[in-house]
């Protein structure tokens, strides 16, 4: 119970039109002293008197936001009384005037956001922002993946293929080395991964079923195949009907050293050789695009090709 001197004190509090003011505003959205101050156009020490009385007597509560704090109606009793008292005062001048000020801001904040992106909208691309990273863009588009039996076709690092594993039903990792496939199992151990198994197999002659699996990817092997048309034949073989074919590669380049020093075999692809290549397996024409090009020397481009089994 609040108690004769707690409602005494909460009428009191209520009594004054500037907090009967400020009520108003933040029944309508969260606000700092500082949003306060600008539409109700009074100093700081004044709003912050009347913030800490509304507080005190349990109107208003508050959180910290870095240097700011934000204010909001505080759920109960208290609120239920002024809820009545602003029911009735609804239609006031003082309320109009208040909202028009609140308006304002919303547009000064919206100009301000606005200005800000016009600002650095050339060079947007180029800041270091935080949380943009592409790893964490593709765990979101992730999400938008179907829940279906995946093959990848040659890990690498498995990066991929635990992500993938978070939204598929299964995944299927093949790749020739089986130190590559012990660490994933390792990695997917100590996160609690548990659809997904591990196969040692050639990418140019796979030891799976026909029509077992939903989708195939195939992120940056298939310039370590010796036969990438054989490759794809085998994703063809293993898809079902229906089912995508998803490549990701290197675009053509010249840097000779990649064959020896990372064991690629070919030079990237062009986009007519990879769409030549992908519809001489038995899919339909792809669609081929360059996707990104590395930010770092030699600025190799990625070329990502999408296609679906028809038969």
């Amino acid at each position: 119970m609040i108690g004769l001197n707690g409602t005494s004190r909460l009428l009191k509090a209520l009594a004054d039109e500037t907090r009967m003011r400020i009520l108003h505003l933040l029944s309508q959205e969260e606000l700092s002293g500082t949003d306060l101050m600008e539409i109700l156009n009074m100093g700081q020490s004044r709003v912050s008197t009347h913030l800490s009385l509304l507080k005190e007597v349990g109107v208003v509560v508050d959180r910290r936001a870095g240097r700011r704090s934000f204010y909001s109606i505080s759920p109960g009793r208290a609120a239920s009384l002024w809820a009545d008292v602003q029911n009735e005062n609804d239609g006031s001048p003082e309320f109009a005037t208040d909202l028009a000020g609140l308006e304002a801001l919303r547009q000064r904040k919206r100009s301000e956001t606005r200005a800000y992106f016009d600002r650095v909208a050339a060079s947007f691309g180029d800041e270091l922002l935080p949380g943009r990273t592409w790893e964490g863009l593709a765990r979101a588009l992730l999400l938008l993946a179907p829940h279906a039996r995946y093959l990848d076709l040659g890990i690498g690092d498995g990066l991929l293929t635990l992500m993938l594993a978070e939204v598929a039903q299964s995944v299927t990792a093949v790749d020739l080395s089986p130190e590559m496939l012990t660490q994933l199992a390792a990695r997917a151990k100590a996160r609690g991964i548990t659809n997904i198994e591990t196969v040692e197999g050639d990418i140019e002659d796979l030891p799976l079923p026909d029509a077992s699996h939903d989708v195939v990817v195939c992120s940056q092997a298939l310039h370590h195949a010796g036969a990438p048309l054989a490759c794809l034949r085998e994703a063809h073989r293993i898809l079902v009907p229906g089912g995508r074919l998803l490549v990701i590669d290197l675009l053509a380049h010249t840097e000779e050293w990649v064959r020896e020093k990372l064991q690629h075999r070919h030079l990237g692809f062009t986009e007519q050789a990879l769409s030549e290549f992908i519809h001489e397996a038995g899919f339909p024409e792809p669609t081929v695009s360059r996707a990104a090009r590395d930010p770092q020397p030699p600025h190799l481009m990625t070329l990502v090709a999408m296609t679906t089994k028809t038969r």
